[in-house]
């Protein structure tokens, strides 16, 4: 009777992959077929990066509905054509299939925008992808994108974001100005899935603090300029916070997380300086709204040794430091009062092989993280990459506890064409 009711599953978890498969191919092939044969006719540029990605996890799964090894497989076309005045057009969707995690089964246009030139400014419309920021471990000024929490626990993959983006570079500064009509929610691991929250965070029932929803129109402005060998930047962000406070609710009789979106004013400074051998950087924001009113800030240093032990590699050794006076709530990031260290090596080989690998302490709980990344190019089209994050001594206070099992080792193979 057990080998019938593993048949059983396992023919049902067969047909969902199938299934799976064929949602993905109607959501985004199908679309792209139509879009890129007229494209590639008027001499577009077409080129992308096809993954296959395998996460093994070290330690026994916390649920019984978790798995200790998943596969899944990524596409990122782009397509990109420059017209004869410098403007330009842009589109990139992603796709990813995983075989065990509905929620990581998803698809997003990371870009699809119009960049228009002119003599004095220029101005992107459409959907597009901002990066603020200055530290390695930790981004907290980073604010106009939403995380796509599925794909990593670094903050560092984004969604895609509507946006109508103005650009004026005078030789005082340069001020970019945003307006975003549509706000993109985060997303989460599903009840299937590994690094994540012991209840499940239950998206459709997403609530917000302007009646607007998801339709609410965020504002930001910033300022940047190069003084001396510093980079600055300062900016002012009104609207809808990135990460939404957790509420506790049900679906039918089950209990569930639910998002809670509300309205923040944030400002935010970043700052990078070369000297020497050593990089300085820093960020800061103050933040009012979410029911509370905080500041938070991390600052650290890079030292690089060129040409070690006489030959081509560089090896950088990074430290850095994060504080968050929000530490009731940790609505913003989980990191309050923690020390962060790495080395980053460079070997500057035809493969353009690279290794980092750093460790966060928390200086309140003792908790210790660990993050690698490897990477390196086979022939011209293949990059094999090595990631694996470890959970050592996970305090119970952490807000990341519920990770204490899900040491984590990914591999992946990136094919580009």
């Amino acid at each position: 009777m057990q080998e019938t009711g593993d048949r059983s599953q396992k023919t049902e978890s067969s047909e969902q992959w199938a299934k799976n498969v064929r949602r993905c191919l109607l959501r985004l092939w199908l679309p792209l077929l139509i879009i890129l044969v007229p494209l590639s006719a008027h001499g577009y540029e077409f080129s992308g990066e096809l993954s296959m990605e395998g996460r093994f996890f070290l330690g026994p799964s916390a649920y019984s509905e978790q798995e200790s090894q998943y596969g899944s497989i990524a596409i990122k076309p782009e397509f990109y054509h420059q017209f004869e005045s410098g403007s330009s057009v842009l589109f990139t969707p992603f796709a990813r299939l995983d075989s065990s995690d509905d929620e990581r089964t998803h698809w997003d246009i990371r870009e699809a925008s119009y960049l228009h030139l002119a003599d004095q400014w220029e101005i992107t419309i459409g959907i597009s992808k901002v990066f603020w920021g200055a530290t390695e471990f930790v981004h907290l000024v980073d604010i106009i994108n939403q995380t796509d929490l599925v794909e990593s626990l670094d903050d560092e993959e984004k969604l895609g974001q509507p946006m109508a983006h103005l650009s004026v570079p005078r030789d005082w500064g340069t001020v970019d100005a945003f307006v975003l009509p549509w706000f993109r929610e985060r997303t989460y691991p599903g009840k299937h899935g590994r690094l994540r929250t012991p209840l499940v965070v239950d998206t459709e029932q997403a609530r917000y603090e302007s009646e607007s929803g998801q339709q609410h129109t965020d504002f930001a402005l910033r300022y940047s300029n190069t003084f001396w060998d510093a980079d600055v930047g300062i900016y002012q962000f009104l609207g809808t916070s990135r990460k939404p406070t957790m509420e506790l609710g049900r679906r039918g009789e089950t209990p569930v997380l639910i998002p809670f979106y509300q309205q923040i004013s944030q400002t935010g400074l970043d700052l990078q300086m070369v000297a020497g051998s050593w990089l300085l950087k820093g960020e800061a924001y103050y933040r009012s709204g979410q029911g509370t009113s905080h500041a938070a800030t991390t600052f650290g240093f890079e030292y690089t040794f060129v040409g070690i032990i006489e030959s081509s590699m560089d090896l950088g050794l990074i430290g850095e430091y994060v504080y968050n006076d929000d530490t009731d709530d940790n609505v913003v990031t989980p990191y309050n009062n923690d020390i962060m260290a790495g080395v980053r090596l460079a070997v500057n080989d035809a493969a353009g092989s690279q290794l980092l690998t750093g460790i966060i302490n928390d200086m309140e709980l003792s908790s210790t993280f660990v993050s690698v990344e490897a990477s390196r190019r086979i022939g011209d089209k293949f990059k094999l990459a090595l990631d694996a994050t470890l959970f050592i001594d996970i305090d119970e206070n952490e807000p990341a506890y519920s990770l204490r099992d899900d040491d984590l080792v990914k591999l992946e193979l990136v094919y580009y064409y």
